[in-house]
């Protein structure tokens, strides 16, 4: 299981990468390997406001549905559309080509909130 160092990591197993004053954000690897094969992933529109630890869309696998949990509050200023049609993404590359959205987040301190990949790690070893 991989768990890049340069991003941060929620308890709803969501990853954030921060870029240039905004934050791109995805499942996990860890998430993408319990969910199982994806089969469908429904993500908000560009513009909508994100609430932290509220739900902004959903990932279905063949096995269940699993929402998707904003880790920080802020306007979507980009979705991943090509998830629509290759929802598989998720499981084949989460970090890479299966990023979800890009958000403006309007509290930066929220991003000190998250966990670190170490932290993260031991989190999942607990489970």
């Amino acid at each position: 299981m991989s768990l890049p160092k340069d991003m941060k990591y929620s308890e709803e197993h969501e990853w954030v990468k921060e870029e240039d004053g905004k934050v791109r954000i995805g499942i996990t690897d860890f998430a993408q390997s319990e969910l199982g094969d994806i089969v469908f992933v429904e993500l908000p529109e560009p513009g909508d406001e994100l609430e932290a630890g509220e739900p902004f869309g959903s990932v279905e696998s063949v096995k269940t549905v699993s929402e998707l949990y904003a880790p920080v509050t802020g306007k979507v200023v980009e979705i991943n559309e090509s998830l629509e049609d290759e929802p598989e993404l998720v499981n084949e590359s989460p970090y890479e080509k299966a990023w979800m959205v890009v958000l403006e987040p309007s509290d930066t301190s929220e991003m000190d909130k998250l966990m670190d990949a170490d932290a993260y790690k031991e989190m999942i070893d607990e489970d």
